[in-house]
C-alpha cells in the first residue's frame, strides 16, 4: 500500500527529491504521492519535518 501524506503537510518540499520513483507532486497548497508509482521504501517518512507522511 502506498504512503499517504496528511493535511499536516507544510508544502515545505523536502519529501519531493528523496523519491526515488519521483511518486511526489505539488498540488494546491500541498504534496501527494501517487499510489500508482509509490514503491512504499518509506525514504519520504523521514525527510518529513512535521511527520506528515504515513504508510
Amino acid at each position: 500500500m502506498a504512503h499517504t501524506i496528511s493535511d499536516e503537510c507544510i508544502n515545505c518540499g523536502a519529501c519531493e527529491p528523496v523519491c526515488p520513483v519521483e511518486a511526489i507532486s505539488e498540488q494546491g497548497d500541498v504534496r501527494v504521492i501517487d499510489a500508482e508509482t509509490c514503491t512504499d521504501c518509506g525514504a519520504c517518512v523521514d525527510s518529513c519535518p512535521v511527520d506528515a507522511i504515513s504508510a
